[in-house]
């Protein structure tokens, strides 16, 4: 685990004791906090203790003390404070906070006095019926909180992005037809681009709530099993992958509903999820929105910026302040809610794009104006055929990639050392690149760049000598081995490989899986540094179980003027499709398109190669140009 990780765990422990305990929700949030910004550093704090302990008080929200815990934690692997609160509780109480249902008041409760302190004691106790009466806990909370730890047993991890979002965007479009419905939208950590989300959070603008709220307790089929007429559409399985091109996402099917009111429903689904739907007016839909969007932090800094202007925010929308709760049933009139951007405007703000809204400079900063967006993107330069591990011969991926308007393809088949994916020997490449000339010119307009995604080995060298690179017109070196190395080797392995003269792009840096493998710790602040010195682009490899750059990542490289390439890693068809996630990810770490070389025009582009590999390795040319789809 690496420094930032831990420590934030350890400041998320600390609040949690804190909480537990009932000490003052000022001191508790302070810690979240601060754990927060540590999760969310793209440089290790480590670094940043050796450099100048002073810096950490830079961060928005960490002060002194916080600071010193930090520097203590470093120095010595520990934070005292940390033991002395986990002494005054029971070990297993903090795990109780997880279960969905339980809050800190019923926590509390549990542990003083009826004696539960862990989640086992709270199954036993739920089994033997020695929770029946107590305060909180009536009949239905009690069949819910054996659900939530029976799901809780089998499911433990969060949801990756690439996984949730075709799930949200099937129960939108279903919503979205029905009559009366006026606006639907998925919001929460998903609208905002995080890389793994917990439930869907889905909002629905009508006047008639009641048939809106049982289309969602019975999508894909009613509850007590019987097959609906939506079920046809695919199983919710078939949502956890990136869909074909085009094709409607599949509809999941309701397994169970956990409750049910006017304006809220929530439901579990048949894919382990759990899906929240809120039910508002039409003209409180932006404001609805701009709440459950989140994150918790930037609505924070939204409703203190309000109150200094004499107004009061919330998910109703934005009012005048008079000094008395709730205006909104007083009926007194918003004077913004229907849209976010006028809440906004009238904030004194431009409109926020949900993917910055993590309370990350946003309101304080100015925004990138040219934000990358989907639409920006005109080039793949990271791709596989058939001939590695790719399922399409090149002709394929070359019409696949003109079918959606990009001037460029850039085929990088995997390196001989990657032997699990049919990696080419030499020899093999050399007839390669003759191939790709040969379906460049049969296919036309659209330039097909030969390449190579060659390993980076663990001592720094690459998988090719340098004379074959160099009959290469592109090389994304990347590491797939040994992927556990200590953080100073790994450091050591990808600068060799950012400085090598024949690379142009350091392929997924870290190696990580998402929910799957941490992949490697270098020190990411001399890698970007090394990047911008050398003129070598870092991918985020835009598949939604790797994303790697990471946001935080993106956010360093950006500030230090890196160039970054935005890449699906094309194995098949649907590849493609996983662009989006590597554009949310480029917008959450405030990516403009100027330093994107998947924005280039062919011209730039190609420049831009023939400025670090040399001109003779690339030969110019000037394809029809076609806006992307």
């Amino acid at each position: 685990m690496s420094t930032n990780a831990a420590l934030a765990q350890i400041f998320e422990s600390m609040a949690d004791v804190l909480e537990l305990t009932g000490a003052n929700p000022f001191r508790v949030n302070a810690h979240r906090r601060v754990a927060r910004v540590i999760e969310s550093l793209a440089e290790d704090v480590a670094a940043i203790v050796r450099r100048s302990p002073a810096e950490l008080t830079a961060f928005e929200g960490v002060g002194e003390a916080s600071a010193k815990k930090i520097v203590e934690f470093v120095e010595t692997g520990s934070v005292a404070e940390h033991g002395e609160l986990l002494a005054q509780i029971p070990p297993g109480l903090p795990q109780l906070l997880r279960v969905p249902g339980l809050g800190p008041k019923t926590v509390r409760m549990l542990w003083q006095d009826v004696s539960i302190d862990s989640l086992a004691a709270l199954t036993a106790a739920l089994e033997a019926g020695r929770l029946d009466g107590l305060p909180r806990l009536g009949p239905k909370t009690i069949a819910n909180l054996k659900e939530s730890l029976a799901f809780m047993a089998q499911s433990s991890e969060r949801v990756r992005l690439g996984q949730a979002i075709p799930v949200a965007e099937a129960i939108v479009a279903m919503l979205a037809a029905l009559p009366g419905v006026v606006q639907a939208a998925f919001a929460g950590s998903l609208r905002r681009g995080r890389e793994t989300i917990g439930d869907l959070d889905v909002l629905v603008a009508t006047t008639n709530a009641a048939p809106v709220a049982k289309a969602f307790e019975t999508m894909g089929a009613t509850i007590d099993g019987s097959k609906g007429a939506q079920e046809s559409r695919g199983s919710a399985k078939r949502g956890f992958r990136s869909e074909a091109h085009g094709s409607p996402p599949p509809l999941p099917k309701v397994t169970k509903v956990l409750a049910s009111g006017e304006t809220k429903v929530s439901v579990r689904l048949d894919n382990g999820m759990q899906a929240d739907l809120r039910i508002v007016e039409p003209s409180a839909f932006g404001a609805a929105l701009l709440y459950f969007t989140g994150s918790k932090e930037h609505n924070v800094r939204l409703r203190e910026r309000a109150i200094a202007q004499g107004m009061r925010l919330n998910e109703y929308g934005l009012f005048p302040d008079d000094g008395e709760a709730a205006p909104q049933d007083r009926g007194v009139k918003p004077v913004a809610s229907k849209t976010e951007e006028s809440i906004y405007k009238k904030l004194g703000l431009p409109w926020i794009p949900p993917e910055l809204r993590e309370d990350r400079g946003e309101c304080t900063q100015p925004i990138p104006a040219d934000l990358v967006s989907l639409e920006d993107i005109r080039c793949e330069l990271h791709a596989h055929t058939n001939a590695s591990d790719g399922s399409m011969s090149l002709e394929e991926l070359v019409r696949a990639a003109k079918s959606r308007g990009f001037h460029t393809i850039a085929v990088t088949d995997h390196s001989r050392s990657s032997v699990q994916a049919n990696g080419l020997s030499p020899e093999r490449l050399i007839e390669h690149i003759k191939a790709i000339r040969a379906v460049e010119a049969k296919v036309g307009g659209i330039r097909v760049l030969a390449g190579s995604e060659v390993d980076i080995h663990a001592d720094g060298s690459l998988d090719y000598d340098d004379d074959l690179l160099a009959q290469l017109d592109i090389v994304v070196a990347s590491p797939h081995a040994s992927l556990r190395q200590e953080p100073s080797k790994a450091t050591e392995r990808l600068l060799a490989a950012v400085r090598h003269p024949l690379v142009n792009i350091i392929g997924h840096p870290t190696g990580r899986i998402i929910n799957g493998r941490p992949g490697l710790e270098p020190d990411i602040a001399a890698i970007i540094a090394a990047a911008k010195e050398s003129n070598t682009a870092l991918e985020i490899n835009a598949h939604h179980m790797r994303l790697d750059l990471r946001d935080s990542h993106v956010r360093l490289a950006v500030d230090a003027g890196v160039n970054i390439a935005i890449d699906c890693d094309v194995h098949a068809p649907d590849d493609f499709d996983q662009l989006r996630y590597g554009v949310m990810t480029a917008r959450r770490g405030w990516l403009p398109r100027s330093l994107c070389v998947n924005t280039w025009d062919a011209e730039q582009l190609e420049g831009w190669l023939r400025a670090k590999r040399g001109a003779s390795t690339v030969t110019t040319a000037k394809p029809a140009r076609r806006k992307p789809k």
